[in-house]
This record gives structure tokens, sequence and C-alpha cells, in this order.
């Protein structure tokens, strides 16, 4: 009679697997609320306190930590030397050990760091060529339907298993890790700036969503997330449009916490990871106006880009939305007309999402490993900028100046953004020098630069950069200073009648 040991904190059919199984003629072990519950379904159950002759102790901690359960579990029934040991101890081998652990990530604690279900698990695991190990109850009537047809698992099931166990205790110690490590960081201690960053990165990733392609057609693409974790992507919902590729989501992810910078209405589009239109409006029903002049920056490069709003659309912007062709659009919501006209586009992927959560790393890959950083925080904050140019801002280029500068900051080095009435009117991007990308920037916005603020991401190193925008009629630029030629930029500016602002904070984007 083959024996299985069963343990979960999850009871999703768990009495149903024990009746199948005792159905076939298995012996069922068990202890706690496993053990009643497979009880109260009339399944008989030995209790493992039975099995050991020894009680669980410590206030549950430990159960199952004893040579005649994991004995059983790691016996190899072709060993010789395995066998004398199961007859001169009276141990009984194991052949299945269905397990379910603690929910760590749901109230992370000391209590619910599980040791004797992962213990079982991995050893189970080990031991896959005798042993099977069960831990998702989506599995049990699969594992179920091949016992009663075949009388045992087939070793491609038992290692499938097997693999999955390990991923899952994997996991749960990098969740425990990560628990310590924020701990750590609540510490009120002085943090060397390298300990920011913890000294061994465990990232355990699940596949959330399969993509339609990847940069390419001919590349295969997913969504992961981080395991016990989820992102705004999770509770997205899309009403309409073909499935979503790489690049949607990468830009998507560029216009949704761009346009989450703004607490006015506003509208970013993005083309192939830059914003190629932003604008703000003051008036609180204005969102078809904002997606109006973000769409008027650069019209010919809106042309298949993504939409994002920060307000509900309306009717009235989703029949101006319909006229532009446009991979994706996303919002915090839609009347039910708009809903009806953007949905009629077949190739119109319609999202609607919640606000995006603050990304704890900015990960990507190298040949060998990962370049890590901490992703970089745009702070608008005039108390912490300051004026190096003998004029000083108005009150009208204050505002497009802490406009233009979350936008520079999306924006691919080297970045220049040219802004006039919270409206972005040029974008130049990475360029390998700064004078092209104000070239480009200038050469989009036209006349429109002319009162208009500029937005640099690094310093100038040479006044050149700055007499294109000021001759491009440019009246305040907002930089980070820090050039060995500050001093020389700034006689420029004020050559030119310009107000200029550092902020002491470079924010280059590769």
């Amino acid at each position: 009679m083959p024996t299985a040991l069963l343990s979960v904190y999850d009871k999703r059919g768990i009495a149903e697997l024990a009746e199948g199984l005792h159905e076939l003629g298995w012996r069922l072990v068990s202890s706690g609320g496993t053990a009643r519950a497979i009880g109260e379904a009339g399944v008989p159950v030995t209790d493992v306190a039975e099995l050991t002759g020894f009680p669980a102790i410590l206030g549950h901690r430990v159960v199952t930590l004893h040579p005649l359960v994991h004995g059983g579990i790691l016996a190899d029934p072709d060993d010789p030397d395995h066998q004398r040991d199961l007859e001169e101890h009276g141990i009984e081998p194991i052949s299945l050990v269905v397990a379910g652990l603690y929910p760590f990530h749901v109230d992370p604690g000391v209590e619910l760091i599980d040791i004797g279900g992962p213990a079982m698990v991995r050893a189970a695991a080990k031991n896959y060529a005798h042993v099977g190990v069960l831990l998702d109850p989506s599995d049990y009537e699969p594992v179920l339907e091949e016992l009663r047809s075949g009388g045992r698992l087939s070793a491609g099931t038992r290692r499938r298993l097997a693999r999955r166990a390990f991923e899952v205790t994997a996991a749960y110690d990098a969740e425990i890790v990560e628990w310590l490590n924020r701990s750590d960081a609540d510490e009120p201690t002085e943090t060397p700036p390298k300990e920011l960053l913890p000294a061994h990165l465990r990232l355990d990733l699940e596949r959330a969503q399969d993509l339609r392609y990847g940069e390419n057609p001919h590349q295969v693409a997913a969504r992961y997330r981080l395991r016990g974790t989820s992102g705004w992507w999770d509770k997205a919902v899309q009403h309409g449009g073909k499935a979503l590729s790489y690049l949607n989501l990468f830009d998507t992810e560029a216009a949704w916490r761009l346009v989450h910078r703004f607490d006015r209405p506003a509208c970013v589009i993005v083309k192939h990871a830059n914003p190629c239109g932003v604008a703000m409006v003051d008036d609180v029903n204005g969102i078809t106006t904002a997606y109006e002049r973000a769409h008027a920056c650069d019209p010919i490069s809106a042309f298949g880009g993504i939409v994002a709003l920060n307000r509900e659309v309306t009717e009235e912007l989703a029949r101006s939305l319909a006229l532009i062709f446009t991979e994706v659009v996303v919002a915090p919501g839609y009347d039910e007309a708009a809903l009806e006209v953007l949905t009629a586009k077949a190739n119109l992927r319609v999202l609607t999402a919640p606000s995006p959560g603050t990304p704890v790393l900015d990960v990507r890959p190298v040949d060998g490993g990962l370049l890590v950083q901490q992703p970089d925080p745009v702070a608008v904050d005039r108390s912490a900028w300051w004026v190096v140019t003998s004029r000083e801002p108005t009150a009208e280029q204050w505002e497009d100046l802490e406009f233009a500068w979350p936008v520079c900051a999306a924006v691919s080095s080297n970045a220049i953004v040219l802004a006039r009435d919270l409206q972005a009117v040029g974008v130049g991007a990475g360029q390998q020098n700064r004078v092209d990308s104000a070239r480009i920037a200038i050469d989009r916005a036209g006349d429109r630069a002319v009162g208009g603020a500029c937005a640099s991401d690094a310093f100038f190193p040479f006044r050149d950069g700055l007499d294109a925008v000021a001759a491009a009629g440019v009246t305040a630029v907002i930089q980070p200073g820090g050039s060995v030629r500050d001093a020389e930029v700034i006689e420029a500016a004020d050559e030119h009648g310009i107000t200029m602002v550092f902020t002491g904070e470079r924010h280059f984007r590769h």
C-alpha cells in the first residue's frame, strides 16, 4: 500500500484528492488542519504524531521534522543500504508528498516562515526518481487521473513536479530575503550609498502575459512579474484591439508614467519610448484640449503612437482620437459613448488602467548578468533650484520650466525639450551631441518656440547649444548646471536676456 503525506495551508481540493487516493488504495498521513479536513470528509487518515510517536511541539513549529518522515521521503528503493536502514528503523517509504507553504507574502513575519513544509518539498523533489510532490491544487486532478490510468506517476510527471517544487521554494526564500532587506532599510542607521542595493539580488519572476511578439515579429515575448507582487498592468483592462506586443507595453509604460507626473488634465503621446507630444491644461474639463495640443507638437511622429491621458475620455475626445492612427490609448476611464467610438477601431488597443506604482529597481541585461540602479526620481521642487542669471523667471516662465523639466527627464539623452504655455512644442531626443538635439527640437517647434522655455537633461558643455535655442526665441532655460564652462553659458544667457535656472540634478536616460 503506497503512502501519501498531505500537509497544506490552502485546503482547496484537498478532501477530494484524499478521497481519490483512498479509493486507489493509498494510505494517507496528515496532521493539524489538513488531517481535520480529510477526516471531516469521511476519509481515513493517520496523524503524523501516530506515525512518528512524537506530538507537534513548539506551537506547531515542529511537526514533520522527524526521521520517520524524511527517511520515508528520501529513501531510494533501489539502494540496498537504504533498504537496510528502512528495515532497521521501521521507516515506511512515502511515495507522494502534497504540501502547501505558509503564505509568507500575505503577512510577512517570523511565524509565517515555513520550515517543515519547504523541508518536505525539497526532500520529495530531490528524490523525484521515486517520489511525486504536489504543491498546486490545479495539479490534483491530473495526478489522480494518471494514477487511475497507469497506477503510478510517470518519470516525466515526477520531474515536472520536482522542477515546480524547487521553483516554489526558491521563490519562498527570495520573499523572506526581500522582507529582511526591507527590514534592514527601516533601521535608523547610517547606510553607505553602495549598500542601498543588496549584495545579492534574487529576482523571482513568473510569466504573467504572453505578448503578440517582441520588438520584431520574429521574436517571442512575454511580460513577467515579480512573484507575490502585482503592478498596474495586472489590473489594466483591454476593451478592444489586437493583442499587445512588446513595444506596445514598453511605450505605454513610458507614456502612462509620464502623464501621471501632472496633477492637471494632461496628455502624453509616446513614439519609440520617447514623448513626441505633451500638454497640460488648467481647465478641469479640458482633456480634449490637452490631447489636441499634445498632438500638435509633432503630428508626423504621433502617427502610430501611444496616447496616455490622466482623465476620463469623453465622446468628444474619442472622436478626435479616432481620426488618427494610434496603437494604444490608455486612460483611467471612458464614458460609454467614448468606449463605443474607440472600440469600433479594430486595430486600436483601448486600455483602462489604475495609476502606476513606484518601481523598486531599474534593471537591464549585460553579458553574464544585469546592470542595476535605483530608479530615477524626478523632483519638481522650485525651492531646491536656483536662478543663475540676472533676469528672474516670470510666473508664466516658472510654470513652463516646471512643466518642461519632467518631460525632458522622460526623453532619451541627449534631450532638449522646448515648451510654451504648458505644451511641448519641440522635442530633440537621443542625439550624440546636445546641439543636434537642440536643432531637432527647434525644427519641430518653429515659431512656437518664441517666448517659450527650454529644458536640457544635462548641462550645456559649451554655449553653442544655448545660443541655438536663444536664436529660436526661447526666453527661459532650465538645466542641471555643473559644467566647467557654466560661467560661459551663464554669460551667454545674460547676453541674450534669457533667464536660466539650475536644478543641480542631471536626468540622463539611455
